[in-house]
């Protein structure tokens, strides 16, 4: 790596509903150093997005006149300033020219990656922040194909020349938890380690559910009644299920993509690679930290970085 390689170029700024991660970015796209923590924009006490600001990159004043690009829920309504959407298809150059300056009160400008929207049935989708992530996965030799992004609204990406074409969005995660905490089927669910024989077993079921989803999922209460299903392992069931059912209405059984793209490197992640492997698909990690590479590639072609 040479010298001016070495240096920063930039500070990327991915800033999340539950959490806020910020990264000094070298002349190769490289992360030189990083701050991780959980102040997403739900945790900002009286909004005050200004002061968390300051002290994320208080550590980095000696480069404080870097670029700043940030991405996610802090240019949605709930966060701190709100940015329109770009339709689909796009790609970093397209979102390169939808970003959005703003002055912070200290004078220092952050570039806002605007979110990005589609539709099916007459109806919107949306997403902010993991379009950025996108970026960045296709850049490190991912190419085409579909993406994954598991969550709370888990995303279904597909990608065509290094462009996002289409996505869709899944409630699985919100749903399970309120399924788990708010509903009779918590009822009999016992803490233990993970189940992968009941997390299978959902998502067999959940894969073969269609418009009986609601049927099956009251066998998240008999099957333990019954002692067909260790109350241990029910709580593994609902969440095969569940994400069985996200596998089977994303069509990507249907398609012929090659490996899913996993984006995404703890525990629920492991979830969604055993799924692709219950349903007959194969699936690939993508590294960590590729947000940081989609704000360089954005970066870049907004001429911030010579």
């Amino acid at each position: 790596m040479n010298s001016a390689a070495s240096e920063p170029v930039l500070i990327g700024i991915d800033w999340g509903t539950s959490s806020l991660r910020a990264f000094l970015i070298g002349g190769d796209g490289q992360v030189m150093d990083r701050v991780v923590n959980s102040q997403g924009i739900l945790q900002v006490k009286d909004g005050d997005f200004n002061a968390v600001f300051r002290q994320l990159v208080s550590g980095w004043s000696k480069w404080a006149d870097l670029p700043v690009v940030a991405s996610g829920m802090i240019t949605s309504r709930n966060g701190w300033f709100e940015t329109p959407y770009v339709n689909v298809p796009t790609d970093a150059a397209d979102l390169a020219a939808a970003l959005v300056p703003f002055e912070a009160d200290e004078g220092r400008t952050i570039n806002f990656v605007t979110g990005v929207t589609t539709e099916h049935d007459g109806a919107p989708d949306v997403m902010r922040g993991e379009e950025t992530q996108i970026i960045g996965a296709a850049a490190l030799g991912f190419g085409d194909g579909v993406f994954v992004l598991p969550g709370t609204h888990s995303k279904w990406i597909t990608v065509q020349n290094d462009q996002i074409q289409d996505y869709a969005t899944f409630m699985t995660g919100e749903i399970f938890g309120a399924l788990k905490e708010h509903s009779i089927l918590g009822l009999l669910m016992a803490d233990g380690a993970f189940s992968q024989t009941g997390f299978q077993r959902g998502v067999e079921a959940g894969l073969t559910a269609g418009a009986g989803l609601l049927h099956k999922l009251f066998h998240v209460r008999t099957l333990p009644l019954f002692g067909k299903l260790a109350e241990t392992a029910t709580h593994d069931y609902l969440s095969g299920l569940l994400i069985g059912a996200e596998l089977h209405g994303s069509n990507v059984l249907d398609q012929d993509s090659g490996p899913v793209i996993i984006v995404g490197r703890d525990d629920l992640a492991d979830r969604y690679e055993i799924a692709l492997e219950v349903a007959g698909m194969t699936s690939k990690r993508a590294p960590d930290d590729i947000v940081a590479l989609g704000h360089f590639l954005i970066a870049k072609s907004a001429g911030f970085l010579s």
